[in-house]
């Protein structure tokens, strides 16, 4: 029965919606922005791509910008303060006049089953629901000002419970004061409430901040559930402590600063990841850093390079700091006969000092059509013995494990605002020779799952 709590849920959401967008559509529609195509864009050079990129001035409280800025567009929204392609699509539901509110998320039904042709130790099957949930409101402030707030909810502690779902090579938090591995750890309930605020300078500057309790440094690419690559994916990326883990942290404060495409922000946040009390929320501390640098150079292009300095992530290891080290390159292009192309490159890097150096690579994409999509995703990531829960068998230096992921989604019915699709997955993985015994030669694991979902935006 829980695993149809977030499924219901959105069925309600969308019955509400659906009824007050069948009431808007009497009334005035809220203007709404348009970007020139990636061709003509092109061929214009810096300074007339600099022009279109810009929101069209509506006037009064009628607009539909990014959340931390008036002069860029929405579509470049990423988790917290972070950047997405402007070509990106949007998968949400929008409604508003005085200020905007925007609805999204996913909700997943799905077996998984991580050994499907050879059972180990290691191997596990299980009907499960990830799943998470967000709204955000853009109000203007006068001329330049724009104030902003945000609520991401997952019913992950309740629809996967605290020991989180099957994921081969997968680790990171705990549960029961044991580490988890071969797991992926569930969301906390509340994954973020923020408020931000923006001052347009000019049409080319802005100044911003950025406050969560929880929320998300300026750190490493938007989180894998925010990137359009990755949204037909239902499993959190292995490397996903080496890169963007820090999208939920009890406790940061961001300033940035924005010069036309490029952004410079750092941000003062607690290192600790989140404990095992899914429901509640960790005592805020500001004891770490980062700083982050952004370049949107066109339209179908969002490049960024980040670093932080994080005291103490884990409870096991209290007296272990890290220095986190990413780049990322995103792009999101609109292809003829309505396809739509997204696709990510991740670099992450842990450093805990003392030669212990391990680094993770990912690299996804997703060709979404009219109905159906194929995505894949391929990462490499070397973790240590210690961190598989084999540091009596292999030790404490860290080993490469590479896995490659290929699913299909095809979108079913169309419910009021939302979409249900279904769609499966195969994992192909190649664990390092010592790794072999435990893991097998070459594990394969499936999923089948049912996905609902907002419809894209059409803007």
């Amino acid at each position: 029965m829980r695993l149809l709590i977030p499924v219901l849920l959105l069925v309600m959401m969308s019955s509400a919606a659906t009824a007050q967008h069948h009431h808007e559509e009497k009334k005035d529609t809220v203007p709404v922005m348009t970007h020139p195509s990636s061709d003509s864009t092109a061929h214009k050079g810096h300074k007339g791509m600099e022009h279109d990129m810009h929101p069209k001035d509506h006037g009064g409280d009628h607009f539909m910008s990014h959340a931390f800025s008036l002069n860029l567009p929405m579509n470049r929204n990423g988790s917290g303060t972070s950047w997405l392609p402007d070509a990106s699509p949007m998968y949400m539901y929008m409604t508003g006049k005085k200020a905007m509110w925007m609805f999204h998320g996913s909700a997943f039904l799905r077996y998984t089953n991580t050994g499907l042709f050879e059972k180990t130790g290691r191997s596990a099957s299980r009907l499960d629901a990830p799943n998470w949930f967000m709204a955000m409101m853009n109000k203007r402030v006068g001329k330049k000002g724009l104030f902003t707030a945000k609520a991401m909810l997952s019913l992950d502690p309740l629809t996967i419970g605290g020991q989180g779902y099957p994921l081969l090579f997968q680790s990171g938090e705990t549960h029961n004061g044991n580490p988890l591995v071969d797991r992926q750890h569930p969301h906390d309930l509340f994954s973020e409430l923020s408020v931000g605020y923006s001052y347009a300078i000019s049409r080319d500057v802005d100044l911003f901040g950025y406050v969560g309790y929880p929320g998300e440094p300026a750190l490493s690419a938007p989180a894998f559930m925010h990137r359009v690559s990755a949204m037909n994916n239902p499993d959190a990326p292995l490397g996903h402590h080496w890169q963007d883990a820090t999208h939920i942290t009890f406790g940061v404060g961001t300033l940035g600063f924005r010069y036309r495409q490029f952004k410079l922000e750092g941000s003062a946040f607690n290192g600790r990841e989140p404990d095992e009390e899914r429901y509640g929320f960790d005592r805020a501390r500001l004891n770490s850093f980062s700083y982050r640098l952004s370049w949107n150079p066109s339209r179908n292009w969002a490049t960024q390079f980040s670093q932080a300095f994080i005291e103490s992530p884990e409870a096991l290891h209290p007296g272990e700091d890290v220095t986190r080290t990413t780049a990322s390159v995103l792009y999101s292009r609109s292809l003829a006969a309505g396809r739509q192309l997204d696709a990510a490159l991740v670099w992450g890097l842990n450093d805990k000092g003392a030669d212990h150096r391990e680094h993770s690579v990912l690299l996804e994409s997703n060709l979404q059509m009219s109905r159906s999509a194929l995505y894949q995703r391929y990462e490499f990531v070397q973790k240590s013995g210690e961190e598989l829960g084999l540091e009596s068998e292999i030790g404490h230096s860290a080993v490469d494990v590479h896995a490659f992921t290929v699913g299909y989604n095809h979108r079913i019915l169309d419910l009021g605002v939302l979409e249900l699709s279904g769609g499966g997955q195969a994992v192909f993985q190649l664990p390092a020779t010592e790794l072999k015994p435990f893991y097998g030669s070459f594990p394969v694991g499936g999923q089948l799952y049912l996905q609902l979902r907002p419809k894209r935006s059409r803007m």
